[in-house]
């Protein structure tokens, strides 16, 4: 099996940081859940909580914190990555060595990439 190209590489690469940056925000939104149940439940005294909730919501809004800071570097990664594919798409389309397919793939994902960049800027 032959090699992937650069433009493949480049390709990869875009999809993967778009996809890794929509796991961060599942995650974000999923914490965000936990920690407000968490409070809901020591306002309320609920009876199911154990001695140490106050720790453990520490350690939660803690790990929220510890997501919230990765957003800044893999929106730099995925900027740069989506440079990198507009860069590899020229090249490609100058001297016709990207298949039509491997050009389609690209294309998408420069607009996966580039709509994710747009929404770090309006944010």
């Amino acid at each position: 099996m032959a090699p992937p190209t650069p433009l493949a590489i480049a390709t990869q690469a875009v999809n993967r940081l778009v996809k890794e940056e929509s796991y961060y925000h599942k995650e974000q939104a999923n914490q965000e859940k936990r920690i407000k149940k968490l409070e809901e439940d020591i306002q309320n005294n609920s009876p199911e909580l154990d001695s140490n909730a106050e720790y453990i919501l520490k350690q939660e809004k803690t790990a929220l914190e510890e997501t919230k800071a990765v957003f800044g570097p893999l929106r730099k990664r995925i900027a740069d990555a989506v440079q990198k594919l507009e860069e590899q798409i020229a090249i490609s389309e100058s001297d016709g060595t990207g298949s039509e397919e491997e050009l389609e793939k690209a294309k998408a994902a420069l607009e996966s990439g580039q709509k994710v960049a747009q929404a770090t800027e309006s944010s």
